[in-house]
């Protein structure tokens, strides 16, 4: 698919140092150290289950579903025809 002085392939290429990107990204992002036997937001306890998956955890379940809940999006981010329709 790749086409003028680029070799055959060079494309996959990019995609894969794309995605190699946000997952290094997204591994920098995640907690880590000890974690809190109570919530940083609410007071409760966090569960030894959390915090032994999760090293370096601050906040309880409730709280962080809460915070990983996307915000709406106000206008179509795809661009597509299709997704216009809907």
């Amino acid at each position: 698919m790749a086409g003028g002085w680029t070799r055959d392939g060079a494309v996959q290429d990019q995609i894969d140092d794309s995605v190699a990107d946000a997952v290094l990204a997204a591994r920098a992002s995640m907690p880590s150290g000890t974690s809190e036997p109570f919530c940083a937001i609410c007071g409760d306890d966090i569960p030894e289950g959390r915090r032994r998956a999760l090293p370096g955890v601050r906040t309880c379940v409730t709280c962080q579903s809460g915070r990983d809940r996307p915000l709406a999006a106000t206008f179509n981010r795809r661009g597509s025809k299709d997704s216009q329709l809907r």
